[in-house]
């Protein structure tokens, strides 16, 4: 995949998961906030902050929280961009790490 083409698909997959954060957000206690091509989630109780940010030069989507970073790539067989260890899609993966940070189950 070229540099345009996982720009493209990039952006694709930003939209969609902010879309559903917002969605989400005024049912849950999260703030989304898509700035300069990144894209954050911010928590008041507990307090936390998740980031998400494409990276070009590597052709991946990688996603700080926790205290952790995680690294996701294009899967064509699933128009997604996936995180290998689990086989979870970025809006999966999100969805996820938002229940686990606020204790209660999420749905994006």
């Amino acid at each position: 995949m070229d540099e345009q083409e996982f720009k493209t698909r990039a952006d694709q997959a930003f939209e969609r998961l902010y879309k559903k954060l917002v969605a989400a957000s005024d049912k849950y206690e999260f703030e989304p906030d898509f700035n300069s091509g990144a894209l954050s989630v911010e928590f008041e109780q507990p307090r936390g902050k998740f980031v998400v940010s494409p990276n070009s030069p590597v052709r991946q989507i990688w996603v700080s929280a926790h205290s952790k970073s995680y690294k996701l790539d294009w899967n064509p067989g699933r128009a997604a961009f996936v995180l290998s260890d689990t086989g979870q899609t970025l809006e999966t993966f999100m969805a996820e790490a938002i229940t686990t940070h606020l204790g209660e189950p999420v749905t994006l």
